[in-house]
């Protein structure tokens, strides 16, 4: 598989996904677009897999469909109870935002085996992801900074963390992630939800 393809693929999974769950829910284009405040056109160019969204319009996505991005990106099904999974690094779901260049790696080998998930976030250096859209309530995140520094916004508050440091917080407000620094950095999420 050349780069390209590599590339491509997450983008047209990600779509194929977005169209499954919409059509699930009997939802049309344009209702979509309402409740996500994505236009009915980016949303139909990300469902064909001629666009990849960057992070913030794919959480909004996300969060119109009732579904966690890491359903929409894909990865391994649930584990069957008692079973040990794996994943290798060179299986994990990766969403990249072609525009900042941040990645998201889904590092949960059975994500439906437990009422979180694990992540492992790259953020370029001097790179915002903005205010990503609150989640349900009853979800937390919890996260620990392994390289550089993050600078993480909740509710009008600025906490700056530094390799080592962690963070909780509940994610039911807007809330953001920065690098201001020239170097990158690097971060495990562990999103957990209460049912």
């Amino acid at each position: 598989m050349d780069e390209q393809e590599q590339s491509e693929e997450p983008a047209g999974a990600f779509g194929g996904n977005v169209r499954r769950r919409r059509e699930e829910a009997g939802m049309t284009l344009d209702q979509l677009s309402t409740r996500s405040s994505v236009s009915r056109a980016m949303l139909s160019k990300v469902e064909r897999g001629e666009k990849s969204p960057t992070i913030g319009v794919a959480s909004r996505i996300a969060h119109a469909l009732d579904a966690s991005l890491s359903d929409l990106i894909g990865g391994p099904g649930a584990a069957a109870p008692g079973a040990a999974v794996v994943m290798r690094k060179s299986e994990r779901p990766v969403f990249r935002d072609p525009e900042t260049g941040f990645e998201r790696h889904m590092v949960s080998a059975a994500p439906g085996a437990s009422s979180g998930e694990m992540i492992v976030h790259h953020l370029p250096a001097q790179v915002s992801l903005g205010l990503l859209p609150a989640y349900p309530p009853g979800t937390e995140k919890q996260l620990v900074v392994l390289q550089g520094t993050l600078t993480v916004l909740i509710g009008g508050i600025s906490e700056t963390l530094h390799t080592g440091d962690s963070i909780f917080f509940q994610a039911d407000t807007d809330h953001g992630f920065a690098n201001r620094t020239d170097a990158p950095c690097e971060y495990i999420m562990i999103i957990s939800r209460r049912t």
